[in-house]
């Protein structure tokens, strides 16, 4: 199974200062794959930690576009402009070229034929997730975290891919146990292009 990180600027509650190198470090400490979405505009505020996301040995990058807009709301000329600028800012910034892979913020387009086909042209291909934590809501708390992912996992079985996010403090509680209790049910963590084929 892949787990996954959307690194974006936070717009709720519970996301105190430095979650997001926290999370670097369990999975750092735990040596698990992992992929990580940035968006470009919080790799401008955040170099350091997109430096530090790009340069992990076991870690993919993709684009999480450069707004953060939903994508099916945009033009095509919209869709164009912001993965050019997400995709020159992470590289700029991490060295990194994101390409091909891509997602949609909110899982906005991530079925609409239009915004594939933008995506493709741009050399991108969107990666949708089968497992979300939801940890993104206010009242969300880290067992809930655990057993939404967990459970979510069991249940989609080979290849489920996870949505996480870098900066909600139950995330980053509760991702220990979700590890744990993964690798004892026998999970192999890998990356997106593991489960989803190269993409090239």
């Amino acid at each position: 199974m892949a787990l996954t990180f959307d690194a974006e600027h936070p717009g709720r509650s519970q996301c105190p200062p430095g979650v997001a190198e926290a999370i670097l470090d369990v999975l750092d400490a735990e040596e698990v794959p992992a992929t990580f979405f940035v968006q470009g505009r919080w790799a401008s505020a955040y170099p350091e930690t997109a430096r530090r996301i790009a340069a992990g040995p076991r870690r993919l990058v993709g684009s999480h576009s450069h707004h953060h807009a939903r994508m099916s709301l945009l033009t095509d000329e919209g869709i164009r402009a912001d993965l050019e600028a997400a995709g020159d800012r992470i590289r700029s910034i991490t060295g990194v070229d994101p390409r091909p892979w891509f997602r949609c913020p909110f899982g906005a387009g991530h079925d609409d034929p239009r915004v594939l086909g933008a995506l493709r042209e741009a050399g991108y291909r969107n990666v949708h997730w089968d497992v979300e934590a939801f940890d993104w809501e206010d009242e969300c708390d880290a067992p809930t975290v655990v057993e939404r992912v967990v459970d979510g996992v069991t249940a989609t079985g080979d290849g489920a891919v996870v949505l996480l996010h870098t900066w909600p403090a139950p995330t980053l509680t509760a991702l220990p146990e979700i590890l744990g209790s993964l690798r004892d049910a026998g999970t192999a963590f890998v990356t997106v292009d593991r489960v989803q084929g190269d993409g090239r």
